[in-house]
């Protein structure tokens, strides 16, 4: 029988210097890696309850404004009146539950809860002078509520379940105001950015810390 030859290997055996820096580096990149698990996971939780049913009020309050207005131009105008109303609304409270709560609204995950709300918010921005622009007033409620509802439910993937329950409710609105006679577009706004709202935001001021 042939024995190959003993070879003398001799395993790099790191240095007392160098081993707790390995591991100092490997600590490190281990906290690395968890924070950035923690933030894809985290809830957005400034989602403000108190101020959702400010917005649902202006929202009920510019349905019953815009259903008095004689030229549909008049009608458009109160509702995107109402729209920057609302929207400033919603940004003041999410700042201020944020502060009162000690919450950081610079993080990934709220970041990804904006683009998610806002995206959708700036297609329906176009969308709407495209329609204005063709005279296509009648289909103006449906795009509303399908793209608020869309924006909804996205950014809601990054906070309670309430909010992407509101975001699903407001597209089922959308389908609704696209099925039904164009003279009932305004009692669909009503109900989506109007009684939806305020349901919506009370429910989170009860549940969900104001």
């Amino acid at each position: 029988m042939w024995r190959l030859p003993c070879q003398d290997v001799t395993m790099p055996i790191p240095s007392r210097r160098e081993a707790p820096d390995s591991l100092g580096h490997r600590a490190a990149e281990d906290l690395k890696f968890i924070r950035n698990a923690m933030a894809r996971t985290a809830t957005f939780t400034a989602v403000p309850g108190a101020g959702g049913a400010v917005m649902g009020v202006v929202g009920l309050v510019g349905a019953w404004v815009a259903a008095q207005q004689p030229t549909q131009d008049g009608w458009l105008t109160v509702w995107l009146v109402a729209a920057a109303i609302a929207f400033g609304a919603g940004v003041i409270a999410i700042v201020i539950k944020a502060q009162r709560n000690n919450l950081a609204l610079d993080g990934q995950t709220s970041r990804n809860f904006s683009i998610g709300l806002v995206a959708p918010l700036a297609a329906g921005a176009a969308i709407t002078y495209a329609l204005w622009s063709i005279g296509a007033y009648a289909a103006m409620p449906g795009v509303w509520l399908l793209l608020y509802g869309t924006g909804v439910l996205v950014g809601g993937m990054f906070s309670v379940v309430v909010v992407r329950v509101t975001g699903v409710l407001f597209m089922l609105l959308g389908f609704l105001a696209i099925a039904t006679p164009a003279s009932y577009g305004n009692l669909w706004l009503g109900a989506g950015f109007g009684a939806l709202q305020l349901i919506g935001g009370l429910w989170i001021a009860k549940k969900h810390g104001g």
